[in-house]
């Protein structure tokens, strides 16, 4: 299943990655620094309100599919559609009212206004999408990720042309949910038909949901913080240049992350459904492993590429300050998704996700003190390395206490392959030459790339060697099956 879903969702990652990069590099042109920075704080509101109202559905869905059999996932489909059309219901108008009652400025209360719809549309959206994961549908859940990215892009785009601001990136990602009805409804709707709306299941599945919830509310503190102390210590314009920054890295390896995240999460849940604890650390240990491969020297290579990736990527007035937190943030990146996708899964796995909880408010709680402390002195460089010191107090917070929930094995083996392997391809392309933009950026990035291959194969980093073997042996045998 794991690696069913990891080529399967390879495409619906590599168009997310090539419109997130595309959004990034038109949006920094097209919007002033400080619509921008708007852009940006009206991003992590509306996250947020998304996670507080309805993530706690989404992780009902993800988590108890599997579990559920004939009359019972009926009702399953139906409690948790009908109690979102409720909370939606809800949602909007008082959202709304908040936003008109605000004393902010009107480019950021305009923005914040565009964002609204999207946050119930987003999670009829999702619910279909984790349904789709959990039952091994790779196709239909990669196609609804495909359009929603595409969608928010190109009408995105279009606002942005006809002069909203700010506002144009915040309609694109509220309306571009629409852009999957076609793939997502009727057929989700009629899995409920006949249904009963059930409030004990709809409470055990906020028992389980919302320490989910109000842990992702901790990660997006973790990540928003810096953006309001920000605005408040320097200006929209600083904010627009750290999440320039932040976007760069972050969704670089977001990105990766969650392609292999979107695979693996399921693939554990089955392997310990319906395998029990020696299949689970059997498949753990693979994903971590694979985690390692491909995120460690993505993250290095961010790093070392900082400023020419910057001068391609990023409008001239973000350029130079995006480049210099770049590096801190790839670090913060490569972080959070160990934590997230990999150790925290400890807590979803073992159904005990008030220590999940536990574990993110350590990190940011953490960060709101760093970001006080060192934006006034180092402005966005304050800012980054407030993140990147959280986040490692987040991944050992996530590994001592989930130990004690569902014990994960650490692949140390893989982490000093891939160090090596990694530190090699550093020392080579650090003594290459600068002439700086596509250039610099293309004979870095494939030279590194070149390297890191070599010798993680010789060292058979990851099982590398074994993981090659295996997939083109599937390869042929599909080939002489057809």
């Amino acid at each position: 299943m794991f690696w069913r879903g990891v080529w399967g969702y390879l495409p619906a990652n590599i168009v997310s990655g090539v419109t997130g990069f595309l959004g990034l590099f038109l949006f920094t042109r097209l919007l002033h620094a400080d619509e921008y920075g708007q852009y940006a704080l009206a991003f992590a509101v509306m996250t947020l309100s998304h996670v507080a109202v309805f993530t706690w559905l989404e992780a009902g869905m993800a988590r108890f599919w599997a579990a559920e059999r004939g009359p019972d996932l009926t009702d399953h489909f139906h409690s948790l559609y009908r109690a979102t059309l409720i909370l939606s219901a809800v949602f909007v108008p008082v959202a709304g009212l908040l936003i008109l009652a605000l004393p902010v400025e009107a480019g950021l209360k305009a923005a914040l206004a565009a964002g609204v719809p999207g946050a119930p549309l987003r999670c009829l959206g999702k619910l279909a999408q984790e349904h789709f994961r959990a039952a091994g549908k790779v196709g239909r859940a990669a196609t609804v990720d495909i359009a929603t990215a595409v969608g928010g892009l190109a009408l995105g785009i279009g606002f942005a042309l006809a002069g909203t601001g700010g506002a144009a990136p915040m309609l694109g990602l509220s309306l571009a949910p629409l852009r999957s009805r076609p793939f997502v409804r009727p057929g989700e709707w009629r899995l409920g038909r006949g249904g009963t709306y059930r409030r004990e299941r709809l409470a055990r599945y906020a028992s389980y949901g919302f320490p989910i919830a109000a842990s992702l509310a901790l990660a997006l503190v973790l990540t928003s913080t810096d953006r309001f102390l920000l605005a408040l210590f320097l200006d929209d314009a600083a904010v627009g240049a750290y999440h320039a920054a932040y976007s760069l890295s972050n969704r670089t390896l977001d990105v990766l992350f969650i392609w292999l995240g979107s695979a693996g999460g399921p693939a554990l849940v089955m392997a310990l459904e319906r395998g029990g604890r020696a299949r689970l650390d059997e498949a753990a240990r693979e994903q971590a492993s694979l985690f390692l491969l491909l995120a460690l020297p993505a993250a290095v290579g961010l790093a070392l590429t900082a400023h020419p990736l910057a001068e391609l990527m990023i409008g001239k007035e973000l350029r130079a300050a995006t480049a210099s937190v770049t590096p801190l943030i790839a670090l913060s990146a490569l972080m959070a998704g160990l934590t997230t996708y990999y150790f925290g899964q400890a807590f979803t796995l073992g159904r005990n996700t008030r220590a999940l909880f536990l574990t993110m408010a350590i990190p940011a709680g953490a960060n709101v003190v760093l970001n006080l402390v060192l934006i006034p002195v180092l402005g966005l460089t304050g800012a980054a390395l407030a993140t990147a010191l959280s986040y490692s107090l987040g991944l050992a917070a996530a590994i001592l206490i989930g130990r004690r929930v569902l014990p994960l094995p650490a692949p140390w083996p893989a982490l000093l392959r891939c160090g090596v392997a990694t530190a090699v391809m550093a020392a080579v392309v650090l003594v290459m030459p600068s002439p700086g933009g596509l250039p610099e950026l293309l004979l870095k990035a494939g030279v590194g790339t070149l390297v890191y291959g070599l010798v993680a194969v010789a060292l058979d980093a990851a099982g590398v060697r074994g993981v090659l073997k295996r997939q083109w042996q599937v390869r042929m045998t599909r080939e002489v099956s057809a």
